[in-house]
Parts: structure tokens; sequence; C-alpha cells
């Protein structure tokens, strides 16, 4: 299957909204089409989302107070990359700040977007590896609980009702499957 021809931007136009900025595309598509498409462009320098592996079946999970749904949530490690910081010690630090642990085997998975037909927003899934003990303080109000699950049961964990944050799990299953296919991926770079 062939990609289709991105569109032809013929002018982009910006502007602020409250906390949001929105950018106005004008476009033309291959089919002489043309429309105008608005997106929410992001501020800051993205985000991390950190899988942390105790051992080769077990991921670290972090319950957190999630205020959109008013309950505490069931997720993965996560937060934003600071300026002049990259993704891997990003990763690492919200790792520290919400697990109380550090990797020293870092790998970039792929980013992640939340809603690509309108926002730009990414979310970089990291691999943790090799954990050690080490607590840094974070902007969190209090201490989150870490819950180690197990790979294998992930099945069970997508139908709890306090596990609904979708880059949690479809950052789960992406890091089974990677794990389960290791070889295969990290020799894909091999030319």
């Amino acid at each position: 299957m062939s990609t289709p021809k991105l569109p032809t931007i013929h002018s982009i136009t910006e502007r602020e909204e409250g906390r949001n900025r929105i950018e106005e595309l004008d476009l033309e598509f291959s089919n002489g089409e043309r429309r105008r498409y608005t997106r929410m462009k992001p501020r800051g320098h993205g985000a991390v989302i950190i899988a942390a592996m105790p051992d080769p079946e077990t991921v670290l999970l972090v319950r957190e107070y999630a205020c959109g749904v008013n309950r505490y949530e069931l997720g993965l490690p996560k937060g934003r990359i600071d300026a002049g910081e990259g993704i891997l010690e990003a990763g690492n630090r919200e790792l520290k700040e919400e697990a109380g642990f550090g990797g020293r085997r870092l790998t970039l998975l792929r980013p992640l977007t939340l809603a690509p037909t309108y926002m730009a927003h990414q979310t970089h899934l990291v691999l943790a590896e090799d954990l050690y003990a080490e607590r840094l303080p974070g902007d969190e109000p209090e201490e989150m609980e870490v819950v180690p699950w197990r790979l294998d049961r992930l099945h069970e964990l997508m139908l709890q009702e306090d596990c609904s944050e979708g880059r949690s799990l479809a950052s789960l299953f992406i890091v089974r499957e990677y794990l389960a296919h290791r070889e295969r991926f990290e020799g894909a770079g091999d030319g």
C-alpha cells in the first residue's frame, strides 16, 4: 500500500486562544481539493512515558490522582521534557521522581500521538531496564504508590476501571511486543 502525497501547505496562520496556540493551515490535496484545517500547536518540548522493567516479565505502574476523572488512576510514569533535556534523560528523571527508580539501560521505542488529526503533541515511549533505587523530588503533591504488574496479565489490567489512560495502555502492549521480538527490532537497523 503506497502512502498518499502530502497536501501542499499554502499558508499557516497562528493565533493564541487562552493557553492554547492554534494554527490554521490552508491546504491543497493531490486531487486539487483545497481546505482549511485547524490544529493545536504544542507548547514545551514534548513528554515521555516510561515502561520500567525490574525484571523481564514485570513493569512498574504508578497510582496517581487524575483530576479529569476525579479518581486514582493506574498507569505508567510520565511527564514533560524540560528545556535542554534529552528524551532519555527526561525519562530517567521522571522515573526517579514518580517511582523512585532509575534505569541503567534506556531505550527510546517510539513517539505516540494523542489526537494526530488536530494536535501535534508527542509523548515518547522509553523502556527502562537494569533498574536501581533513586528518588528525586518531583512536582507531585504526594508520593505515588508503585505497583508491579506482570506483562502476561495485561488482559486483566486493560479492563480495570482505574486504568483507562490510553497512552499507558498502548505503551504496555507495545513494550510487551517489543520484548517478545527484541532481536528482530534491534537487528532491523543493521543493514
